[in-house]
C-alpha cells in the first residue's frame, strides 16, 4: 500500500517562523504615510498594533523565534500531516503526484489560527483587553474569536453582510468562543453609517469592515486591530505550513515541481509557498502558482500601485496588484477571497516573477471541488477549490505534456460550515461570473493620483 500521509512528531515542529525579507534579490517598496507621502515610521502604526507585532512586521531578520506559550496552542492541531492525494490522481488519470498539507484539522477548520493564536498572545503581553477585526468568510473571524478566548481577551468581528447571511454557522462559532459579530456595513461605525447612507443595501466589502474594524480600536487605549492576511507579519506566521511541509517531503525523499495555493489576501498562499520561494531564489527549480477567483482577479487583472488596505482611507498607502480600495466584488460564496488588494509580499514576488498568477471562475472552482470529496472525501472551503481547480490545470497540462509533475498545494480549510455554497451549485444556482472590464476602470480611478511604486 502507498504512503497517504507523512507526520512529524510534535518535538519536530517549527520552532521559528520564515522572513522572507531576508532573501529577496531586489527589496520591496515601503508603505507610505498617506498624509505626508514617506515610508511609514513603526510609531506610527502605534495606535492600531501593539509594538510586539510592529517590530515583526518591519523586520529584516531571518528567522523569528515562535513563543513558548503560542507553541502550546499549536500542539492542538501541529503539525499537521502532509497527505499524498492518491484517489484523485487516479480520477485524474494524468502523471502526477498531488501531496497537500491539511490546514483543515485545526479547530475553526482552516489555517488562519497559526496567525491567529500569535497575534491574541503578543497582544496580551502587551496589555491589551479587546481585539476588533474583520472577516469576508468567516474563517478569519473565528480563528480570532478562539484564540481570544484562549487568552483571556474579549473580541469584536465586524463579517461582510453577504458572508453574515450565507453563513451563519461561521457566526455561531463566533458566538460560541465568545466573541461579538457585527454585520457590515453596520450602524455601530461612522465608516459603516456612511456607506449605508449611500448604499443602504450594500452586500459589504473587506475594504469596509476594514475600515470599520480599525475606527472600532483606534482611541480606545485598551483596544486593538487584529489582521488575517496581507500584512507582513501574519505572513510570517503562516510559514509554519510551509516549514513543516519542507521537512515532510524531505522524510520522503521528494521535492515538488510546483507548489500552490489560493490567494485572496495572502496568507495561506504565503505559508505553503515562502520556503520555496527562498529555493527558487537560491537556484532550485520549482514553479509557484497563486490561484485566484476570476470575479475578483487582483493578482492577474488589477495594477500594481500604492492604495489603502480598507475603503475609509485609514490604513498606509501598501504596494500591491490592487482593484481599487472602494472596490465592492461580486457576491461569490468564496468569501474569503473577495478582496481588493493582495498582500505586499505576494505582490512583489508576481511582479519579480517568482510566483505566477492563475484566475477561476466559481464554476470550475466548485467542480474541482465536488471531484475532490468525492474521491478523496475531505469537503473543500470553497477558497481551496480555488486551488484544486489550479491542481487539475496543472495535472492535465503534464497529461498534454506526457511530463511526470510532484505538485504540492495547500488544502486551506474544510467546508463543512460552507455547505449553503455547495447546495447552490449542486441546484445550478451558480454562474462563472468574470468580473467585467468596465467594473475594473471605474474602480481605479480611485488610485489615479496616488504616488507610483
Amino acid at each position: 500500500m502507498e504512503q497517504c500521509k507523512v507526520l512529524l512528531d510534535e518535538s519536530e515542529m517549527p520552532r521559528q517562523w520564515y522572513n522572507i525579507l531576508a532573501d529577496l534579490p531586489t527589496p520591496m517598496k515601503p508603505p507610505l504615510h498617506p498624509g505626508t507621502g514617506k515610508p511609514i515610521a513603526p510609531e506610527d502604526l502605534a495606535p492600531v498594533f501593539p509594538m510586539n507585532l510592529i517590530e515583526q512586521e518591519v523586520s529584516a531578520e531571518r528567522w523569528i523565534d515562535i513563543p513558548e506559550p503560542v507553541l502550546e496552542k499549536y500542539c492542538l492541531w501541529r503539525p499537521s500531516p502532509l497527505c499524498r492525494a492518491l484517489q484523485f490522481e487516479k480520477l485524474l488519470d494524468a502523471p502526477v503526484k498531488i501531496y497537500y498539507k491539511n490546514e483543515g484539522n485545526s479547530p475553526p477548520g482552516s489555517h488562519k489560527p497559526n496567525t491567529a493564536i500569535p497575534q491574541a498572545y503578543y497582544n496580551k503581553v502587551f496589555g491589551i483587553k479587546r481585539l476588533s477585526t474583520e472577516t469576508g468568510a468567516g474563517q478569519w473571524g473565528s480563528a480570532l474569536s478562539m484564540a481570544c478566548q484562549m487568552f483571556g481577551l474579549d473580541c469584536r468581528v465586524f463579517m461582510v453582510r453577504v458572508s453574515y447571511e450565507q453563513k451563519p454557522y461561521r457566526r455561531m462559532m463566533m458566538a460560541t468562543w465568545g466573541a461579538e459579530c457585527i454585520p457590515s456595513p453596520s450602524n455601530v461605525t461612522s465608516a459603516g453609517r456612511k456607506i449605508l447612507a449611500d448604499f443602504p443595501d450594500s452586500p459589504g466589502s473587506l475594504g469596509i469592515a476594514i475600515s470599520e474594524a480599525i475606527e472600532d480600536a483606534v482611541g480606545n487605549p485598551e483596544a486593538r486591530y487584529s489582521l488575517g492576511s496581507v500584512l507582513n507579519h501574519v505572513l510570517l506566521h503562516q510559514t509554519i505550513i510551509g516549514l513543516e511541509a519542507h521537512k515532510q517531503m524531505e522524510k520522503i525523499g521528494v521535492y515538488p515541481d510546483v507548489v500552490m495555493g489560493c490567494a485572496g489576501g495572502g496568507s495561506n498562499f504565503a505559508g505553503i509557498s515562502l520556503p520555496f520561494v527562498r529555493d527558487k531564489i537560491h537556484g532550485k527549480e520549482v514553479s509557484i502558482v497563486a490561484a485566484e477567483p476570476s470575479s475578483c482577479p487582483t493578482l492577474t487583472r488589477g495594477p500594481f500601485a500604492y492604495d489603502f488596505g480598507d475603503t475609509a482611507m485609514t490604513t498606509p498607502l501598501l504596494p500591491m496588484y490592487t482593484l481599487g480600495h472602494d472596490f465592492v466584488p461580486a457576491s461569490i460564496h468564496a468569501g474569503g477571497l473577495r478582496y481588493h488588494g493582495m498582500a505586499p509580499i505576494v505582490s512583489h514576488l508576481v511582479k519579480e516573477q517568482l510566483v505566477e498568477a492563475r484566475a477561476y471562475h466559481q464554476i470550475e472552482t466548485f467542480t474541482a471541488g465536488v471531484n475532490w470529496a468525492r474521491s478523496e472525501g475531505f469537503i473543500p472551503a470553497p477558497e481551496t477549490n480555488h486551488v484544486i481547480a489550479a491542481v487539475v490545470q496543472e495535472a492535465m497540462r503534464a497529461k498534454e505534456e506526457g511530463k511526470e509533475k510532484v505538485i504540492l498545494f495547500n488544502w486551506s480549510g474544510n467546508g463543512v460550515i460552507d455547505l449553503p455554497a455547495y447546495d447552490a451549485f449542486l441546484s445550478g444556482s451558480l454562474t462563472p461570473y468574470e468580473l467585467p472590464e468596465e467594473e475594473i476602470q471605474r474602480a481605479l480611478k480611485s488610485i489615479a493620483n496616488f504616488p507610483k511604486p
